[in-house]
């Protein structure tokens, strides 16, 4: 009895380690078969991604390897693999059964902070397991020096988003051919614009086919910042003080390509002194120097013309003011905040210059997120993140506000003149505030109006946010730094403000 026992345990023994063998071999099996680059794509629909890839450096390249979906987006076998191919797996699985794949905003999807959530710096190492490798260039060893002295801070795609799918508008290598060739010079404009009394006016960029609209704000008072019962708002917006502002121009738009190009252009011929290009005029020791020429597209690859320019430095903003003052004969310069926040009311006082809760247009709270966003109101007047499809537009977009400017709220951040503070508003006291012009020093400066990146929240009248100078130049791999472009911001521009002679700043 004991034998039969003892048999029949060997050969249940037996069973399951075949069962098991058997299991196990069909366990790979299906692994592999459902990791093909086909499967992938099969539930996963995006041909533009396919196509990209097979132009990159991951798929075609001299040595004939091609890196797979799985290698990039799944991390090693052994550090989570299954687990992460199966909420990956289910994830996509619901997306084909579910979802409209023309509904989905792959351009988001195909930013940096978006695709470092599913690209694993672990699977880089995996295969490039030596940043210094033989052939290296010496800006690539630089670049990767800084890597590992700011690892756990930058992903690899910082650096690398474009080599597992090529895009020739984001490579990491200087643009010598930026602004060339994108305005088309038509009637050139010898004379600038003239200013006739207080009234808007067209202004002509000289030695260029460029001309831009400015508007007359007549000056007056308001309460700047936001009341402690506005909705989202923050801290740093209060306490509300009582100021009064002089008479100004500002530009309708935000300075546009068109207009950022022409200063690039006319601001020096590119020369190369030691291991840095710098823009000068060899015949003028006292010229302006414009821009170095930029890494990659600052553009994005969405156009020029009249979208807005973005990408450049507070630094940059601030010449090219000096610039366009020097050209034109006038007075240009970057708005104070004050004078910024009074252009966007344009005499309201709510928390945008049209009626609307910002509440409702937020992705906050169970009934939006059930019933979805209420954009009838504001999608008239702002580009922002419910409705700009992660990409900045351009001026025909949206509404003018009450003074007739266009963006003020949204699309592209802009530059104030003032240093940033959260506490700046607690410093003014004393009756009406006349002109305040900021703290007297800083590390940052104010930004203002929210972009296309930002939710209802931060496109409000009062929203203040700062310029974050090391954050958005981490991937630069110059050193020193470019003082002219952010690496890492696709968001930030500006708009220009020209004093009125008979009612300016300091009156």
């Amino acid at each position: 009895m004991r034998r039969k026992s003892t048999k029949f345990g060997r050969l249940l023994f037996l069973a399951g380690v075949v069962v098991a063998s058997v299991a196990i071999f069909l366990g790979n099996k299906a692994v592999s078969a459902t990791s093909s680059d086909e499967f992938c794509a099969s539930c996963h629909i995006h041909p533009h991604s396919t196509q990209s890839w097979k132009l990159s450096t991951h798929h075609d390249n001299k040595r004939g390897i091609h890196v797979h979906c799985v290698d990039c987006h799944l991390p090693p076998h052994g550090e989570g693999y299954l687990v992460e191919k199966t909420r990956t797996g289910l994830r996509d699985l619901y997306g084909k059964i579910f979802q409209d794949p023309e509904s989905f905003n792959w351009e988001e999807k195909s930013q940096i902070e978006y695709a470092k959530n599913h690209s694993f710096e672990a699977s880089c190492k995996h295969c490039h397991q030596n940043n210094f490798p033989l052939g290296l260039t010496a800006e690539g060893r630089e670049a990767h020096l800084y890597y590992e002295k700011k690892e756990g801070e930058l992903h690899c795609i910082n650096c690398h988003i474009t080599v597992g799918h090529h895009d020739p508008d984001r490579m990491h290598a200087q643009n010598m051919d930026f602004g060339t060739t994108e305005v088309v010079e038509t009637e050139i404009y010898t004379e600038p614009g003239v200013i006739t009394g207080f009234n808007n006016f067209t202004e002509y960029i000289p030695g260029s086919s460029v001309s831009f609209e400015m508007v007359a704000i007549p000056g007056g008072t308001f309460q700047l910042g936001s009341p402690e019962n506005e909705p989202l708002r923050s801290e740093d917006e209060g306490p509300q003080v009582e100021v009064s502002v002089t008479s100004f121009f500002m530009a309708k738009i935000e300075v546009s390509w068109d207009e950022y190009l022409a200063f690039f252009k006319q601001t020096g011929s590119l020369i190369k002194t030691t291991d840095t290009y710098v823009n000068v005029d060899p015949g003028d020791v006292d010229a302006i120097s414009g821009p170095t020429p930029p890494y990659g597209a600052p553009d994005q690859g969405w156009g020029k013309g009249k979208m807005p320019a973005i990408t450049m430095t507070h630094h940059a903003a601030e010449v090219y003011c000096q610039w366009l003052s020097e050209i034109t004969g006038k007075s240009y310069r970057l708005p104070t905040e004050a004078e910024w926040e009074y252009a966007a009311r344009g005499g309201t006082t709510t928390p945008y210059f049209f009626e609307g809760d910002p509440r409702r247009y937020v992705k906050k709270g169970i009934r939006n997120k059930l019933f979805g966003v209420d954009t009838t109101g504001i999608n008239s007047y702002i580009s922002y993140s419910e409705n700009s499809r992660a990409r900045y537009a351009g001026p025909d977009r949206v509404k003018e506000n009450p003074f007739g400017l266009i963006n003020m709220l949204g699309n592209v951040v802009e530059f104030c003149s003032d240093w940033y503070s959260a506490g700046a508003y607690s410093q003014y006291s004393g009756g009406i505030l006349s002109n305040p012009t900021g703290p007297a020093s800083g590390e940052e400066h104010v930004i203002r109006g929210g972009s296309f990146v930002d939710g209802a929240d931060q496109v409000r009248c009062a929203s203040r946010d700062f310029t974050k100078t090391e954050p958005w130049m981490m991937t630069d791999p110059q050193i020193p730094k470019s003082v002219w472009w952010y690496s890492d911001c696709m968001y930030v521009g500006f708009r220009v403000v020209c004093e009125n002679s008979e009612s300016s700043i300091g009156e």
